[in-house]
């Protein structure tokens, strides 16, 4: 539309006093869809409002009428609103307020914008009239006046808007608006908004604490705790527009979050309480969720909980640091977890270490893994088995009860209460610690041998994980069983000085045969593999390239599961988005050893919303060599689109050569081997059953194909030592053979070949393409008994693709039965 001629018809049409045509015109501008210039449009703007009264009353009662017959679209809500305002202002009987309102009701379900110059003005006259304007408006126009290009008039504006405190939308800030809604309480909620920097400042917290004194430090706890459970549930009510780029709805609203942030630096004024430590711990985790085209959802609210648990001083917020720093991966936050722990170690005297350790709490665990509490009648016996806690009930005669008791719901409901609380942080914890052990071999732990008892494998919780796992007192290996540390003869070892974990790298073969033969004797589950743990040694292709790996070059990885998992396992990762940048290689530093291993990787493709999420992060990464360097050589970059890594050199440095691998100690390559052989096993497209077509253009079909029925590797090799032992005693055994790279299970119908390294599936005759997509079930441990080890995924598919074949007349899926069958025709 032409915004000129317009203005020339409209003046026109006032020239001939036509108040009809003239309304008609104005509304035909300000919901036009076409682009508007500014200067243009306040021109309009200024001349509407220099229309004689009489005139303007003409055109106000005109636009009334036909107002109904328009439909502001998208982004015309703003001119739609302003255009009513200036039509309608200061004339008698206000005759466009409805409309008006109308339109600004409409930027209630906004998420913010830019060009807030008009709304602002028409929010400003709304005022000014005494009109008070609706609580989601007061939200749109405070998000608007947080944008990072904002008006410092629209700051102004926000700060006039009083009422209500928070932003509605979210149901935590409505639940804390319904309990605070006076007084002191109100006046908690108004300066918990005002935390909009790093960390509280001693005037902040001096206020606080006068507030928190008036309603009691008991009082504002209970109620803080009970709002921040609703953290991150789904909003109230949704945003109306959908933009490209994150969704909104899955993000915090910016002004609440900033009153987040200040009710977790009051809860760090309070007395400590293990509830305050739990749920501060829990908001870090939903904080850090991650929103697709985002990323984490509000890192300044985790790192303000993650504040107000360093500013606690108990082992229960001492242990939320410690859980959280082994669980979190977004580097802000986990470097003040980082912070927070060796400050907390210095000031005790103690090792970062000992201090992860000493945070552990016991949960109410009496003995390793067990805890027995009377509640009446009844007997409550909370178990750990395996890597999760179990709670059961019996009867005053000993007699199992399936369900919580309804005497105990009746009249032991706080006691109820905690202990399923302590179930499901043991789960929590139990997690965590599992990760911490697994990063014990390259951090080169040792410990003296009564620390080790009391912290390891006497401690109520990590006694439950440390005693399924094989150790070295002294240089003997051991592992526990029968209540006792034994070695491989299952003689008792009672003393010694030096604990390590042990490791099958350097071992020979015949005692890493003997411990699994051991592990098994014992019906031991170990929470990650150590003697069925792989071991890369270095090849003779490693020896020719002499500095670098590529026994994981040339895949296809889903970037962002990469990322998570790179992220878990230690390492350091930039997300490879399609522009003109650059960015280093994966790195892990080791600084026990003075290494840094580089993993070698760039985006795939070029084209946007193919091989580019919406943000413009690509889906897929390509893989190239594996090096490793002293830790503090340059480090090393290359564009993000492909091309040669080179080291960036500064003041004069001079480059720094990778060191042959010769050199690097075994268990370091084989350990870093490990992280990249999950890395590729996990985030390969060639594990996507339903990539048969090659995914974009049918591009990735070869290595789709080669990578999913291909060579196995070596975490594979491990599974199939294993499924040697394991198939024999499975109730499908006759119908299972290995052979090579497959696992075989013959059917009624048909003869399926199980890919050991994939779970990739081909049916005889003619090595047809099945494909079946897992779905996470617990079912097939049941179903296979005993397993040595938990945590591989791919076994668990593979066993539950056998356990399903092997009937496959009793297969109810039609996409599964389609292609049976189909391919008999």
């Amino acid at each position: 539309m032409d915004l000129l001629s317009s203005l020339e018809k409209m003046r026109g049409h006032a020239a001939a006093r036509e108040a009809g045509p003239l309304a008609r015109e104005a509304l035909d501008v300000a919901t036009a869809r076409t682009v508007r210039r500014g200067d243009q449009w306040a021109q309009m703007i200024e001349w509407l409002r220099s229309l004689d009264p009489e005139l303007r009353a003409a055109v106000a009662a005109e636009s009334v009428r036909q107002y109904a017959d328009f439909d502001s679209d998208e982004g015309a809500w703003v001119k739609t609103v302003r255009l009513l305002q200036t039509v309608g202002a200061d004339l008698p009987g206000d005759p466009l307020a409805a409309e008006r309102t109308a339109e600004l009701e409409k930027l209630g379900g906004e998420v913010s914008l830019w060009w807030d110059g008009e709304v602002q003005s028409v929010a400003e006259h709304e005022l000014a009239a005494g009109r008070p304007l609706s609580a989601p408006v007061v939200a749109f126009l405070r998000r608007c006046a947080l944008e990072a290009y904002r008006r410092p008039e629209m700051a102004a504006l926000a700060e006039k808007l009083t009422e209500p405190v928070l932003n509605v939308g979210e149901a935590w800030a409505e639940r804390a608006m319904d309990e605070a809604a006076e007084g002191p309480w109100r006046a908690l909620l108004v300066h918990a908004a005002t935390a909009t920097s790093a960390r509280p400042t001693a005037q902040w917290d001096k206020t606080a604490l006068t507030l928190v004194e008036s309603l009691g430090a008991d009082t504002v706890r209970a109620a803080v705790l009970g709002w921040l459970p609703l953290v991150g549930r789904p909003r109230t009510f949704a945003f109306t527009s959908v933009r490209s780029g994150p969704d909104a709805n899955l993000a915090f609203d910016p002004f609440n979050a900033n009153a987040l942030r200040g009710l977790t630096w009051i809860l760090a004024l309070l007395p400590a309480h293990p509830d305050t430590a739990r749920a501060l711990g829990a908001l870090v985790e939903t904080s850090l969720k991650k929103v697709p085209g985002l990323g984490p959802v509000n890192p300044k609210v985790a790192n303000a909980a993650v504040t107000a648990l360093a500013r606690i001083h108990s082992e229960a917020a001492l242990a939320e640091l410690a859980r959280l720093a082994s669980r979190v991966t977004y580097k802000g936050t986990l470097k003040l977890l980082n912070a927070a722990l060796d400050t907390r170690a210095e000031a005790l005297g103690l090792s970062r270490e000992e201090v992860e350790e000493l945070a552990v709490p016991a949960y109410g665990l009496t003995e390793v893994g067990r805890r027995a509490t009377q509640l009446g009648d009844f007997t409550a016996l909370l178990e750990i088995q395996g890597g999760k806690a179990v709670l059961r009930w019996h009867s005053a005669t000993g007699k199992a009860v399936k369900s919580v008791p309804a005497a105990v719901r009746r009249d032991h409901p706080e006691a109820l209460k905690e202990l399923k609380t302590a179930v499901k942080d043991i789960d929590k914890m139990l997690g965590a610690q599992a990760e911490r052990l697994d990063r014990q071999f390259l951090a080169r732990r040792t410990w003296p041998y009564a620390a080790w008892r009391e912290r390891c494998l006497d401690h109520p919780l990590v006694g439950t994980l440390a005693r399924r796992l094989l150790w070295t007192v002294d240089g003997t290996p051991v592992g526990f069983a029968d209540g006792a540390l034994r070695t491989l003869a299952d003689d008792p070892v009672e003393h010694g000085t030096e604990v390590t974990l042990w490791h099958p790298v350097g071992r020979e073969a015949v005692e890493v045969v003997a411990w699994r033969d051991w592990l098994e004797r014992h019906a031991i589950t170990q929470p990650f593999k150590q003697a069925h743990r792989e071991v890369y040694l270095l090849t003779d292709a490693e020896r020719a390239t002499g500095t670098y790996s590529n026994r994981f070059a040339a895949h296809i990885v889903r970037q962002h599961q990469f990322h998570s998992l790179a992220a878990v396992r230690g390492w350091r990762n930039k997300l490879r988005l399609c522009v003109d940048d650059e960015a280093p290689p994966a790195t892990r530093e080791l600084p026990e050893w003075g290494l840094r291993a580089e993993y070698w990787i760039e985006g795939d493709g070029d084209e946007y919303g193919v091989d580019t999420t919406d943000s413009g992060s690509y889906l897929r990464l390509r893989t190239d060599q594996v090096r490793f360097y002293p830790i503090d050589a340059p480090a090393n970059s290359a564009h993000c689109c492909g091309g040669a890594y080179t080291m960036r050199l500064r003041d004069g440095a001079e480059p720094v050569e990778p060191l042959p691998l010769a050199d690097v100690p075994p268990l370091v390559l084989s350990e870093v081997l490990r992280d990249v052989d999950l890395f590729v096993g996990v985030a390969s497209v060639g594990n996507d059953p339903t990539w048969q077509d090659g995914g974009p253009g049918g591009r990735f079909r070869d290595y789709w194909t080669s990578y999913g029925f291909g060579e196995l590797n070596q975490s594979a090799e491990t599974r199939r030592a294993l499924l040697e032992r394991l198939v024999p005693r499975l109730a499908i055994a006759d119908r299972c053979t290995l052979e090579g790279r497959f696992l075989h299970v013959k059917g009624e119908l048909r003869t399926y070949k199980i890919h050991l390294g994939s779970g990739n599936i081909l049916m005889t005759p003619n090595d047809e393409y099945l494909c079946i997509v897992p779905k996470s079930s617990t079912a097939t441990a049941a179903q296979t008994g005993y397993l040595p080890f938990e945590g591989d995924r791919t076994l668990a598919v593979v066993l539950s693709k056998a356990l399903l074949l092997a009937r496959d007349t009793e297969i109810t899926d039609p996409t599964i039965v389609s292609q049976i069958r189909r391919s008999r025709r």
